[in-house]
């Protein structure tokens, strides 16, 4: 049996799907890149890997774990392309879905509008059972009402189920028959209960989480499925993992079986990644940046730790816009996103002013410069016409670009309705899309804590690299990275993200009254569930756990989550827990109420794996002259001398560790290109990372 030492790690992004192949035994790394086909993802994953057999021919049948992040699911929301659902919740329950929170995202727009539920109300159909908040029964279920109303729903041609009942968090006992009705009655319809996706308080949160999984379901279910034959048809013996939103990975059981925790898969790669970084160059503050062709991420990292956070929104009606969109309560790597990437189409707006993105290009069309019918100019078309891309080396070569169908476009499209010359457009193109970033970067930061005048922005993403200058200056950065395969960068992130799974339960209980046995195991029931799901992701190696707790002065509304020591919970004293609560509230809100009565919500745990580290290759060529790496001269834009000026152009293949250039230069690799202004200095490590001080800052 042949001996397996590769790992691949594969991202499905908007416009390109990325590939980084890792050679364990040697840390040498072979990349590649592809267009995303968004009729069927796997497609492009097949032709990508047979374009890395041509450079490593025997490495299929070699391969020891495939670690696949996508925007299926997340597309599949948005797209409104899930399954048919039905729900089924306690009487009294049935809109909750479109009641949510009450809470109007803008108050003073009458016309605003809110995302319609993933289930319609015909399909939302009630039993007449009741748990109380302590879990015990006010009305027990009926179970012939039960069996007529999934009867009901399958006559109605749902291929999926949801079910949510009121405080099942305590108590699943009725939602456990339905299932095993459902199961019965029809063994083919998914199936998805709140208790095993969310058991967790806040009935809005907890039905739109279940509706959700349930939505998706059987379409990742096929997904996985497929792309699982293709590999094994193409020769792979290789374990599938998948990327978690919360920063882990896991087996593409778990992930069919709870689709919710893949949303935000893809974006994530790229965070772990500067996670890595972050603790391996002893960075305090890093500002992740990560921008493709549809969008841009980022992510303030302090101490190599990024924060995640309990909820987010998919689907907004306003993309960017708080409350707009639908609520998931699941784990998620606290990243921000805007509109912003290379696709990001440029128009006049109403105002008569520039405008760049939301709206994107995405593959398909692309860019008017990837001549693939696109009309619309895009943020890539500025940056090919600023000199800062050659049409001749898109992606190595590979893709040569338009640039007078580029030219054409913004001459038309931007220069003559808006009334200004055509440097003026494609440079405010550039420079616009840089401002929308920084802004939002600014606030990102700002909630944080954080200070953009001394974090390192690490660049990822085929447009980041081109774009992180613009933005370190503007948010006022002394120095950027950009590591190497930045255009890749995503991918890179799976080799250093754990195998872990989150889990949480809600009991509210006083700390006053809380019996610390009975809290104790419910912390030994969640580990117990988790290690039995890393044990389907091939999950032989001891297994650690991380313990926390939400809590919240009684009566309050939002909770504080605290950290806490493994352990025997009963170990603990009151007091100690008191102590520890009102020194994480006063570090939040600057004071605390020592006399309140404080109480316990949600215990979570994180089940994980030892991490299996990723051992940067350093670069074979110990030194040389500068001069070997130059090829040659480029004239392109400085937003310095408001002028066309010549850049020294770097092949950052050939640049050696220890060398050192003075900007204006540009440096390009296969996948990114790095542009650097006439104010900064760039420094090679021995890993090939470029380390940019921009003096000016």
């Amino acid at each position: 049996m042949a001996e397996k030492f590769y790992r691949l790690g594969c991202d499905i992004g908007g416009t390109f799907t990325d590939f980084v192949l890792l050679n364990d035994r040697t840390g040498e790394i072979k990349i590649n890149k592809c267009l995303t086909t968004p009729r069927d993802p796997s497609d492009a994953v097949e032709q990508g890997i047979r374009e890395l057999q041509g450079e490593v021919p025997e490495f299929v049948g070699m391969l020891d774990e495939v670690i696949h992040g996508t925007t299926l699911v997340i597309n599949s929301i948005i797209e409104r392309r899930g399954a048919k659902t039905g729900l089924i919740t306690t009487k009294g329950f049935r809109d909750v879905l479109e009641l949510g929170r009450e809470i109007r995202y803008a108050p003073y727009d009458i016309f605003a509008e809110f995302p319609k539920p993933l289930i319609p109300r015909r399909l939302r159909l009630e039993v007449d059972e009741r748990i109380r908040s302590d879990g015990s029964v006010l009305k027990p279920l009926d179970p012939e009402e039960a069996r007529s109303v999934v009867k009901t729903l399958i006559n109605m041609g749902v291929e999926s189920i949801a079910v949510c009942l009121i405080n099942s968090f305590e108590n699943p006992t009725h939602e456990l028959m339905i299932k095993e009705i459902i199961e019965k009655e029809a063994p083919d319809v998914s199936v998805s209960i709140s208790y095993h996706v969310l058991p967790q308080i806040r009935e809005y949160e907890r039905t739109s989480t279940t509706v959700t999984n349930a939505y998706v379901k059987p379409l990742t279910g096929r997904y996985l499925s497929k792309l699982s034959s293709r590999l094994e048809a193409i020769g792979s013996r290789g374990k599938l993992f998948i990327m978690l939103s919360s920063g882990g990975i896991t087996s593409v059981e778990t992930a069919a079986e709870f689709p919710v925790r893949i949303i935000e898969s893809g974006p994530t790669a790229a965070v772990i990644a500067g996670e890595y970084f972050g603790k391996l160059f002893n960075i305090p503050d890093m500002f992740c940046f990560d921008m493709g062709g549809t969008t841009a991420k980022s992510c303030l990292i302090q101490g190599g730790v990024a924060g995640v956070v309990p909820t987010f929104e998919v689907g907004r009606v306003q993309r960017f816009m708080k409350g707009s969109g639908l609520t998931i309560q699941v784990p998620v790597v606290d990243l921000m996103e805007i509109g912003a990437g290379g696709g990001s189409i440029a128009k006049m707006s109403r105002m008569g002013t520039l405008q760049v993105g939301p709206e994107s290009s995405g593959a398909d069309p692309g860019p008017v410069c990837y001549a693939r019918g696109g009309t619309e100019p895009c943020v890539t078309d500025a940056d090919l016409l600023l000199g800062y891309l050659d049409e001749n080396y898109f992606l190595g070569g590979e893709m040569k670009l338009d640039k007078e169908a580029a030219r054409r476009s913004v001459e038309e499209k931007i220069a003559k309705p808006l009334g200004v010359s055509f440097i003026k457009a494609v440079w405010g193109i550039h420079d616009l899309i840089n401002e929308t970033m920084a802004g939002a970067a600014k606030t990102h930061i700002a909630e944080k804590g954080g200070n953009p005048k001394i974090v390192t922005v690490a660049a990822f993403g085929g447009a980041g690299p081109v774009h992180a200058y613009g933005l370190a200056k503007k948010l006022g950065a002394p120095r950027l990275m950009v590591p190497p395969n930045a255009g890749v960068g995503s991918a890179l992130g799976f080799f250093t993200a754990p195998r872990a799974f989150d889990l949480v339960r809600s009991h509210k209980i006083s700390l006053k009254d809380a019996d610390f046995g009975e809290i104790e195991n419910i912390f030994k029931e969640m580990e117990q569930e988790g290690a039995k799901t890393l044990q389907k992701a091939g999950g032989e190696q001891e297994i650690g756990f991380e313990r926390s707790l939400d809590m919240r002065f009684v009566g309050q509304g939002s909770e504080t989550n605290l950290s806490i020591s493994q352990g025997d919970f009963r170990t603990f004293k009151k007091e100690d827990i008191r102590s520890l609560f009102d020194s994480v509230y006063k570090k939040l809100y600057g004071r605390t109420y020592p006399d309140s009565e404080v109480e316990f919500i949600n215990f979570k745990v994180r089940a994980k794996l030892p991490e299996r580290l990723l051992q940067l290759p350093e670069i074979k060529t110990r030194s040389g002259a500068l001069e070997d790496a130059i090829k040659g001269q480029r004239s392109a834009y400085s937003g310095i001398a408001g002028d066309f000026i010549p850049y020294t152009v770097y092949d950052r293949y050939r640049l050696f560790p220890g060398a050192e250039l003075k900007g204006p230069a540009i440096i390009e690799e296969r996948e990114s290109t790095v542009v650097v202004g006439e104010d900064c200095r760039v420094s090679v490590d021995g890993y090939g990372f470029l380390w940019i001080d921009l003096r000016a800052a």
